[in-house]
């Protein structure tokens, strides 16, 4: 065995009402560390949300990626035109958030019961996930939450003064989908709170930080990522 290796395997999660769906958990090299949430796009748990799980173990955490969409088809795996694209805007078009909400805490327990993640949890979202991400801070368990170009967060800003755990915002600052207009509400919204940070990346464009489409951005993929891991260690 490669011990430095990450160590990634599907494994089944409880959910809250006696089912059982499936979670891509990645093993950083040291075998043991602080816990992730990835929360996927609206393209499920591909390949790219793998990359990333595994990206982060590489950094040092137990990452786990559960499948959101499961209740309404296990194991959706997208690309990003045609047909694909249809499909998943149907999917989340189509998706509970508050079962998903449910589900993601029931990932965030499953997680915290591993011998292997020790510390805190936070969740990581992209696009659809993002929203969970943030909603995961509220009502799922996790001890603080990362949030990547959360399309349609100005519909749940109404939840903010139940936020009790940090949050960080990642915006592209030319985003075809997130309008300037709600990273302003969302800045209102959180104007009073040091614990909640703001990020906007000029010149990306929203799913900057997926390298298989066409908005790829290196310089905002980099910087968030980099300002994630510091962000995940209880720093600004």
């Amino acid at each position: 065995m490669n011990d430095s290796a990450v160590t990634p395997q599907w494994i089944d999660i409880a959910s809250h009402d006696d089912q059982t769906f499936k979670g891509y958990l990645a093993l950083p090299p040291a075998g043991k560390g602080p816990g992730i949430v990835l929360i996927q796009e609206i393209f499920g748990v591909n390949a790219h949300i793998r990359s990333v799980a595994e990206q982060y173990a590489q950094d040092g955490y137990v990452v786990l990626a559960p499948d959101v969409f499961w209740r309404q088809e296990p194991g959706v795996e997208l690309t990003y035109e045609g047909a694909d694209m249809d499909k998943a805007f149907k999917l989340v078009g189509d998706i509970d958030f508050t079962v998903a909400v449910k589900d993601l805490a029931s990932t965030t327990q499953a997680l915290r019961q591993r011998a292997e993640c020790e510390g805190d949890i936070t969740a990581i979202g992209y696009c659809m996930g993002g929203i969970l991400a943030y909603l995961a801070a509220i009502e799922s368990g996790v001890d603080r939450a990362a949030s990547f170009y959360p399309g349609g967060i100005h519909k749940h800003l109404d939840k903010a003064p139940r936020l009790d755990v940090p949050v960080q915002f990642h915006f592209a600052g030319n985003d075809g989908h997130i309008p300037a207009e709600t990273v302003d509400q969302v800045r209102t919204t959180f104007a009073d709170r040091d614990d909640v940070t703001i990020n906007v990346y000029d010149g990306a464009d929203h799913g900057f930080n997926c390298w298989a489409r066409s908005a790829y951005h290196r310089h905002a993929a980099a910087l968030s990522h980099g300002r994630t891991l510091v962000f995940l260690e209880g720093q600004d």
